[in-house]
């Protein structure tokens, strides 16, 4: 008999967790080895997740692997073929019709609260990136209880960190009062007017659908340092920093920089040239291909329609000239880095905009993994390497 209350895994994350494909999912319950359950609209196979760690324990266990490697069951972000779920509901959905605050709560499972920044003082001379980690201690710093883990002080702190960040931001200090918030997106707003003079209602829909979008995406190589430090119970500021450190990576947070440069030289040289010369130095162009969404991310659509309520109609035929001249030469689909580097490239933001919205997003996701992960048992996270002698 189905038990609602119980957790329970689709059949594509059940087939995932064991590393096994469907049909042989499907084998192993015509043999006995699970059982599956009809979901209440009786169109899906349900699995209930503690048969499915049982039988990945016993066949770990018979491959007689040695080590002690931790399994990661989330309840916050599934990656689906028609794009990420939070807590299930659809992102592509929820960056049209919801607040980046609002989504954030949603993804904590918190009740809605004030986003204030702590005083700053002076802010040194540093890039963008180091601002956004300098925010970080500024804020740990500000709170003298930086290591209560409960929900309700890790979700103040994690609007405490966001709303410091923007404010940590060099500028252009334009004439939007960041606690004017008559857009409906306060964080956006703010966010929008340190990145770009006086930004147009358009431009910060735009901030706000990209924030949502790239709140989280499961475990994603800076997540899981961040679960890794929370593992190891660090607290949620130490825990931020372990994110920050991972996703300065050119191929992680940095990825829409690359792409916002793209489009300035198909500007400058044209579509065809600037692609050539993408793929002669960097052997792949910016913006294409994703691990995950092999037919197309469809986080790129929402974004880039979002991105056409403000740009130029000079930029949008930029942006899918590029796309077409790809598709034409059989090159990978393009993903969300591609959209973020064209809002970025279209509302006249610098090329390193993007990577700071991606990672004033991120912090979101992290501190959902966060608590998460405090729900597991500690020191969880514990490789082991083979050894081999350097001759």
């Amino acid at each position: 008999m189905y038990d609602e209350g119980v957790p329970t895994l689709q059949s594509e994350e059940a087939a995932r967790r064991l590393g096994i494909k469907l049909a042989t999912l499907y084998a192993y319950v015509s043999r006995g080895l699970l059982v599956s359950h009809r979901s209440p609209d009786g169109r899906r196979s349900l699995f209930d997740v503690e048969d499915v760690e049982r039988l990945a324990r016993r066949t770990r266990d018979s491959q007689r692997v040695e080590g002690r490697l931790a399994t990661v069951t989330t309840s916050l972000t599934q990656l689906r073929d028609d794009g990420p779920t939070y807590r299930g509901h659809p992102v592509t959905e929820l960056a049209t019709q919801a607040s980046f605050e609002s989504v954030a709560d949603l993804f904590w499972a918190a009740e809605p609260g004030p986003w204030e920044a702590v005083p700053l003082g002076p802010v040194p001379a540093v890039s963008e990136p180091d601002r956004l980690a300098w925010a970080v201690l500024v804020a740990a710093c500000a709170d003298p209880t930086r290591s209560d883990l409960r929900p309700e002080a890790v979700v103040r702190a994690g609007r405490r960190v966001v709303s410091t960040m923007v404010a940590a931001l060099p500028g252009p200090r334009s004439s939007v009062n960041p606690r004017d918030s008559s857009t409906g997106f306060r964080v956006a707003q703010a966010l929008a007017a340190q990145l770009v003079p006086d930004p147009a209602p358009a431009v910060i829909r735009a901030v706000n659908a990209a924030l949502v979008l790239l709140a989280d995406h499961e475990l994603a190589t800076s997540t899981l340092a961040v679960r890794v430090a929370a593992s190891a119970r660090a607290d949620p500021y130490d825990a931020l920093l372990a994110g920050l450190g991972t996703v300065a990576g050119p191929l992680h947070g940095g990825a829409s920089q690359l792409a916002h440069e793209l489009l300035v030289s198909a500007e400058r040289d044209g579509p065809e040239r600037a692609v050539d010369d993408a793929l002669r130095w960097h052997r792949l162009l910016p913006g294409f291909g994703h691990p995950v969404y092999r037919s197309g991310d469809p986080r790129l659509a929402v974004l880039l329609a979002s991105v056409t309520e403000m740009a130029s109609p000079d930029a949008i035929r930029l942006v899918a000239s590029i796309i077409e001249l790809a598709k034409a030469q059989q090159l990978p689909e393009p993903n969300v880095d591609l959209g973020l580097g064209a809002l970025t490239f279209a509302s006249g933001m610098s090329s390193r905009a993007g990577r700071t919205i991606f990672t004033i997003a991120r912090v979101v996701g992290w501190l959902g993994h966060y608590l998460e992960e405090l729900q597991e048992r500690p020191l969880r996270y514990r490789a082991r390497a083979v050894y081999a002698a350097s001759s």
